[in-house]
């Protein structure tokens, strides 16, 4: 079997075990990549999440002895719920999760697609060696998939396929296979700026150029306070965000329905927000973590929870977050609550805020039971 041939078949295997898409590259250095990476760390843009080393994220034949080439795969996710799914009510207000966190984690399907993949190619060719990786790897993932033909790398930052618009995973595998690689594909974004005008935060500063410390839905994934600038931004997505996907033209009428493991279960990817407030690591982790969504734990869910119930101004909170600010032991919890029970802005919310600041001993706290109780009084004389 010559390469051309192993590759078709390789394609064919492929598709038969649900990959949506699959291209290959080379294992060449990705020089380009190198350089704007150093420029974003010079900016401070970057989120904290991504390898630190640069020489392991650009040189491939650090990754793998004998490189030759990588295996790029795109599998497609569903962009809309059936039925819409459950709604909001005065008396149950719901957060969010982000679309890419719907049905199972991303990371265990194409992590067991991508071993499928791999003990096909050893059957096919013994002894290849193979190296598999999704999202968390050394490489970048979009890089990969720009340079493998699966989309063009769109002003969002996201990579974009005419099949399947952004809604795709991506996943890769370098192996010492000498494979052709496929052409990239040409940008298809034009003069659009939709996704840059949108951004709640203006976190895409420039085409193609994300200030992470700015975008919601790393945001929503921090375990520290939120920063007052952007709580009011965060609305009630309690993990991700989509926006910058949603207002893209190369998305519309992409559903991607087919994938079953991705099906979204209504009450989880649209929780009501005042059951989130009370659960315990165990009972999270029994109902949630499954999902991509769960992978920071229960904290920055249940602190943007809190936010969330602010957004909507639930009076029918206020018990709940009295009780959290009152013996909740993480004053991450505890200074939201000081927060959101300001935002709510009733005359209850502000004697729960007097009781606790006669008690509260954590400085952080105290700053905003103070920040929320002044606000509070700005109000009342206006």
């Amino acid at each position: 079997m010559n390469v051309e041939e192993l590759q078709q078949s390789i394609r064919e295997y492929a598709a038969y075990i649900g990959i949506d898409k699959i291209g290959f590259t080379t294992a060449e250095p990705f020089v380009e990549l190198k350089h704007r990476l150093i420029r974003h760390r010079e900016l401070g843009y970057e989120s904290g999440f991504e390898e630190k080393d640069l020489e392991k994220r650009t040189a491939p034949t650090l990754l793998l002895d004998g490189a030759q080439s990588i295996i790029s795969i795109a599998v497609a996710y569903p962009s809309k719920m059936e039925g819409g799914g459950p709604k909001s009510t005065r008396t149950e207000r719901r957060g969010l999760f982000c679309r890419a966190s719907w049905g199972v984690d991303y990371h265990t399907v194409l992590h067991e697609m991508l071993a499928e993949l791999e003990a096909y190619i050893q059957l096919l060719v013994p002894g290849a060696k193979c190296k598999s990786m999704v999202d968390t790897g050394e490489l970048s993932d979009r890089a990969v998939a720009e340079r493998a033909g699966i989309g063009w790398s769109g002003k969002n930052c996201s990579i974009i396929t005419p099949e399947f618009g952004s809604y795709v995973y991506l996943g890769e595998m370098i192996t010492n296979i000498p494979f052709h690689p496929d052409e990239p594909l040409e940008d298809q974004c034009g003069d659009c700026t939709l996704c840059m005008d949108v951004c709640p935060t203006s976190a895409l500063v420039q085409p193609g150029q994300l200030n992470a410390q700015r975008c919601i839905a790393y945001i929503t994934q921090t375990k520290d306070p939120v920063p007052l600038e952007f709580r009011d931004k965060i609305g009630n997505r309690v993990y991700g965000c989509d926006t910058c996907q949603m207002v893209c033209p190369k998305n519309r009428k992409k559903h991607n329905l087919h994938q079953k493991a991705f099906q979204p279960e209504g009450e989880l990817v649209k929780p009501v927000l005042r059951d989130l407030l009370t659960l315990s690591n165990r009972q999270f982790q029994r109902k949630f973590g499954h999902m991509s969504g769960a992978w920071r734990g229960k904290n920055p869910i249940q602190r943007n929870a809190i936010i969330a119930l602010a957004h909507f101004k639930d009076e029918t909170a206020i018990s709940d977050l009295a009780e959290l600010l009152k013996n909740d032991h993480r004053p991450m919890i505890r200074s939201t609550c000081a927060w959101a029970l300001g935002e709510i802005g009733t005359n209850e919310s502000k004697v729960v805020l007097e009781e606790a600041l006669m008690k509260e001993k954590e400085s952080s706290v105290r700053k905003e039971i103070e920040r929320a109780l002044e606000q509070l009084m700005k109000e009342v004389e206006a």
